[in-house]
């Protein structure tokens, strides 16, 4: 005899029962955007909130924007930077020396030179 402490649909991935008269769905309006690459992206917001004016494209990262004849370019135009150009940023090479010696010690001391 079921009591009131039964739960139903309890396997697994299943989700808890919404009756579709209980809820009605927030107002949405579609925005769509372009790429460079010609890419079209369209993306549901809420109605009352504004659509920001560029959206990275899943497709290829660009930046695409509203207006399919005009879409943004790249949007940072500097150059590619290794892991080595952003540390030499941080650190003078005098700064660079004491670090490297120091790991070096501490190497040689674990090996017990």
């Amino acid at each position: 005899m079921p009591n009131g402490n039964v739960i139903r649909g309890s396997r697994i991935g299943s989700a808890p029962e919404r009756p579709p008269e209980r809820y009605e769905p927030a107002p949405r309006q579609a925005v769509t955007y372009w790429c460079r690459n010609d890419h079209r992206v369209e993306i549901l917001i809420a109605a009352e909130a504004t659509a920001p004016p560029l959206w990275d494209c899943p497709r290829c990262g660009l930046p695409a924007g509203q207006d399919a004849q005009n879409p943004p370019g790249r949007a940072r135009a500097e150059p590619y930077k290794s892991h080595l150009a952003y540390v030499k940023e941080r650190r003078t090479d005098e700064e660079g020396a004491a670090l490297l010696a120091e790991a070096l010690a501490k190497l040689r001391r674990r090996r017990g030179r």
